[in-house]
């Protein structure tokens, strides 16, 4: 008995010695846009991003800026960077985290917001999860929940259908598609447009969505210029909003 209990106490203990090892993918979250970091990142985020080494970006020049941002020290030349995009092949995406076979950890800086939330970052992520390395997401803004949280919406149950399509009649079919699962789901849903499609999309919706269900806009959130207003279509059409060219985001509830 002594000496199965014993064995046992070794085994836990030589696990977390492994699990003390692994080597850690860490999300790191950005600004929404140029507000300083104090107001947006946790300063606990700081001493993280400073003991990484090799970085899986989607653009090399904002995130050097943005680490340079986070300490004006740090030694960009002496960093690693795997750019992650739309052209990116899946053969890379995983040829991205053979540091962390050397022990090393990584970093994931998204163009904005947090890492694998509506961003290529999740397949990294993915990855890393099959692979059995620690992922550790850090405290930052994401614009799907702060807007959610600043509707006045259904939180309980919502949806995030990311872009809709460019066709004004696919686009249409979309939004009438989204505006049935508001009355029959009690499901909030939430997208976004390109800033210079974002006038022709609100045009849209209070054309073809009934007066009576709700609409809010949030624009250039965490910024001096945040915008974020919840009416009826009705009450949308008497009063149209300047979001042209700005970073919105829409939601859509009863």
């Amino acid at each position: 008995m002594f000496i199965i209990d014993a064995n046992i106490k070794y085994i836990s203990i030589f696990v977390e010695k492994i699990l003390t090892f692994m080597p850690t993918l860490y999300l790191i979250p950005v600004t929404l846009g140029d507000s300083t970091l104090e107001r947006v990142l946790p300063s606990e985020n700081h001493k993280f991003i400073l003991q990484i080494k090799h970085f899986i970006v989607e653009d090399v020049r904002s995130a050097r800026r943005f680490l340079k941002k986070v300490d004006k020290e740090i030694n960009i030349d002496e960093l690693s960077f795997y750019i992650l995009n739309q052209h990116t092949s899946v053969d890379e995406i995983a040829s991205f985290l053979n540091p962390m076979k050397q022990s090393f950890d990584m970093g994931i800086i998204s163009e904005a917001g947090c890492p694998a939330i509506a961003d290529p970052g999740a397949d990294v992520v993915c990855i890393a999860q099959e692979k059995g390395y620690n992922v550790v997401p850090l405290v930052g803004p994401s614009s799907i929940l702060l807007s959610l949280m600043a509707s006045g919406f259904n939180g309980q149950s919502f949806a995030f259908v990311g872009y809709l399509p460019i066709q004004s009649p696919e686009r249409i079919k979309a939004l009438k598609k989204m505006e049935n699962r508001i009355y029959a789901e009690n499901q909030t849903q939430i997208f976004i447009e390109t800033p210079y499609r974002n006038v022709k999309l609100f045009e849209d919706i209070v054309s073809n969505c009934h007066a009576h269900t709700k609409l809010c806009i949030a624009a250039d959130l965490t910024l001096e210029s945040e915008f974020i207003k919840t009416k009826s279509i009705n009450a949308w059409k008497k009063e149209k909003p300047e979001i042209s060219k700005r970073n919105c985001i829409f939601l859509l509830f009863k």
